[in-house]
C-alpha cells in the first residue's frame, strides 16, 4: 500500500498543475525517472477534456522529465462516429505524439486472440487453405448472456454497433482476414490490418451486404422471467436502440472475394461465447454418396476465447465395424489443460505493453479512421432512417436473436 498514492483533482488547469508538482516530488522520492502513464478509465466525454488539461499542465511533454516518458491510455469507444473520432484525435495529437498514445482494446490481449496470428503464420498446413478456394464462410460471434445491467445509460446512447463492432468485432475480423506481415513488428502488423478494413466492400444490400438488427424483449430462461430491454432501469421508454446486430460483410481482395463474413454480437442470448468459426467447403466429389448420401459434414475450425480459450478442428472418421458409418470427431487444444500457471488478464497485459512501449496490441489512429469510415454510413442508416421499425426486430431474451437472422445464427452457433 505504501506505493499507492492518491491525489484528488478537478477538471481545471490549476488542479492538473498541482498534479504535475506532486508527480515531480514522487519522482525525487521514488526515483521513477519521470515515467508516467495516464490511463483514462473515465467516461468517453472526458477524454478530450483530460488530454487538453494534461497537455496544458506540461504532463505530456517528455522533454521536461527526461529521460522519462509520458504515455496516455484511451479506452474504447474512440468517438461515436468518424467526425468525433477525428476531433478526439486532433486534441490528443495537439499534445501527444502518436507513439505516446495507446488505444486499448482488451480483446486483443486475450491469449487465443494473440495466438491466432501464430496459428495462421507459424503452421504451414493451414495458411495454404486460408482463402476463398477452401473456405465457405467465416463467422465471428461475441454473444452475451446478460442484459445491459447498470450500463443502460451509456448503452442506450450507443447501441451494439458502437459498443462492439467498431472495436472488438473489427479487430477479430482483421486478425482472421489479414495477409502475412513482412515481420512481426507493431507497424508491419498494423499495416496489414488496415489493408483489410480498406478492402471491406462498401456496405450495401445491392452489393450483397446484409444487416439484421434486434432488441431483446421479455423472455424466460430456466423458469425465470427476463425483463425486456425497454423495461431495464435507465432505458428510455420506446427506445429504438439495437441490442443485437448481425452483419454479412465481404472483403474485396484476391484472398477473400465472395466469402461471406458473418459478424454478430448481442445481449440476452442463450449463453456467453466468443469465437471465430472457419467453415471449410465440402469435399468436391461425393465419393461415399451411394453409402452415406449427403450427410458428410464439412471440416470446421473454431478459435474460441470464451467460455474456454481453445482451438478445435472437426473432421470425419469411420466408426469401427463392417458398415461404413461416419462420425464427426473434434481435435482440440484447450489452454488451461496445458498451461497451469496463472496468467495475466487482458487488461494487465496491455498495460504492461504500454509500459514497454509496444503498440502491437493497440489500435493505430489510421485504423480507427478506416473502421469508422466503414461503419458510420451503417450507423446513419440505422439512426436516421424513416423505417427503423422495419429494420429493428424484437427477440425474446434468452433466444438466438430475431427471427430474420435465425438461419445464419444456426450456421455459426451450432457446436
Amino acid at each position: 500500500m505504501g506505493k499507492l498514492h492518491y491525489q484528488p483533482i478537478t477538471y481545471e488547469l490549476e488542479s492538473f498543475q498541482a498534479v504535475a508538482g506532486y508527480l515531480e516530488s514522487l519522482d525525487r522520492d521514488k526515483q521513477t525517472n519521470g515515467n508516467r502513464i495516464f490511463d483514462l478509465a473515465v467516461p468517453p466525454a472526458l477524454y478530450p477534456v483530460i488530454a487538453e488539461l494534461l497537455g496544458n499542465a506540461g504532463l505530456a511533454d517528455e522533454k521536461q522529465q527526461f529521460p522519462g516518458w509520458s504515455r496516455i491510455v484511451v479506452e474504447k469507444p474512440f468517438g461515436r462516429d468518424l467526425e468525433t473520432a477525428l476531433a478526439l484525435d486532433a486534441i490528443l495529437h495537439e499534445h501527444f505524439r502518436e507513439d505516446q498514445i495507446f488505444r486499448i482494446d482488451h480483446y486483443l490481449a486475450k491469449e487465443t486472440v494473440q495466438n491466432t496470428l501464430i496459428f495462421r503464420f507459424a503452421n504451414s498446413i493451414f495458411e495454404p487453405l486460408w482463402n476463398r478456394h477452401h473456405i465457405d464462410y467465416i463467422g465471428i460471434v461475441a454473444a452475451e448472456e446478460l442484459g445491459v445491467g447498470s450500463r443502460a445509460g451509456y448503452y442506450d446512447e450507443s447501441g451494439v454497433i458502437r459498443d462492439m463492432f467498431q472495436n472488438h468485432m473489427m479487430q477479430l475480423l482483421v486478425l482472421t482476414a489479414m495477409e502475412p506481415p513482412s515481420r512481426y513488428q507493431a507497424d508491419a502488423v498494423q499495416d496489414e490490418k488496415i489493408k483489410v478494413i480498406r478492402s471491406l466492400r462498401e456496405f450495401s444490400p445491392e452489393k450483397g451486404s446484409r444487416l439484421y438488427l434486434g432488441q431483446y424483449g421479455r423472455g424466460e430462461k430456466k423458469g425465470n422471467i427476463l425483463p425486456g430491454y425497454r423495461e431495464e432501469d435507465g432505458v428510455k421508454p420506446g427506445s429504438g436502440t439495437p441490442t443485437f446486430a448481425l452483419m454479412e460483410l465481404y472483403i474485396d481482395n484476391w484472398r477473400w472475394q465472395g466469402v461471406p463474413f458473418y459478424v454478430v454480437s448481442g445481449k440476452r442470448l442463450p449463453r456467453k461465447e466468443t469465437r471465430i468459426i472457419i467453415q471449410f467447403k465440402k469435399v468436391p466429389h461425393r465419393l461415399f454418396s451411394d453409402v452415406l448420401g449427403d450427410t458428410i459434414g464439412a471440416n470446421r475450425l473454431v478459435i474460441e476465447t470464451f467460455p474456454e480459450e481453445a482451438i478445435r478442428l472437426a473432421f470425419q472418421t469411420k466408426n469401427p465395424g463392417m458398415e461404413i458409418c461416419l462420425r464427426s470427431m473434434v481435435m482440440d487444444f484447450v489452454y488451461q489443460e496445458h498451461y497451469q500457471k496463472a496468467s495475466l488478464d487482458a487488461y494487465a497485459r496491455v498495460l504492461l505493453d504500454c509500459m514497454t512501449g509496444d503498440h502491437m496490441l493497440f489500435w493505430r489512429q489510421d485504423g480507427i479512421e478506416q473502421s469508422w469510415s466503414f461503419l458510420t454510413p451503417v450507423l446513419e442508416e440505422c439512426e436516421h432512417c424513416d423505417n427503423l421499425d422495419q429494420l429493428l426486430h424484437f427477440y425474446p431474451a434468452g433466444s438466438w436473436g430475431p427471427e430474420p437472422a435465425r438461419k445464419i445464427m444456426e450456421l455459426i452457433t451450432d457446436p
